[in-house]
């Protein structure tokens, strides 16, 4: 992953937008809780950023990955191309650079599509907590 250029690394993204959910985190145990709450960068008919190249001017705290990064980033999903890739593990059949077709991640019922709130119709996120992202 250390070796890929720019256009190589964004390839890995699967589209699913899971990482563009609202997560909760427990100051004591650190355990994270995946929300259905969308960032108001994300749109959620085809799970893709609205805005990718400026979405820091809109959400500051948005996080870039990088090869460094994504062993620490414990909330990545365990589907998360990333992730799968820094721990050793393979692509997913359902994967657009294994299958060939974006729409596969949406097909496999893995992308967010269908399942999420915006933001701004949410409300408190403690009530939007769903174990179908992690």
């Amino acid at each position: 992953m250390h070796a890929m250029n720019r256009q190589e690394w964004e390839s890995l993204c699967d589209g699913c937008g899971k990482c563009c959910l609202h997560k909760l985190e427990d100051e004591d145990s650190g355990e994270i809780a995946y929300t259905n709450v969308a960032c108001r960068m994300l749109n959620l008919g085809t799970c893709q950023c609205k805005d990718y190249e400026h979405r820091r001017d809109y959400v500051p705290d948005c996080v870039q990955l990088s090869a460094d990064a994504v062993p620490e980033l414990h909330w990545l999903p365990r589907t998360c191309a990333y992730r799968l890739l820094a721990e050793g593990k393979d692509l997913e059949w359902w994967h657009p650079l294994v299958s060939g077709d974006p729409n596969t991640v949406h097909e496999a019922g893995i992308s967010v599509r269908g399942r999420v709130v915006a933001e701004n119709r949410a409300g408190p996120l403690d009530h939007h907590i769903v174990t179908w992202a992690e």
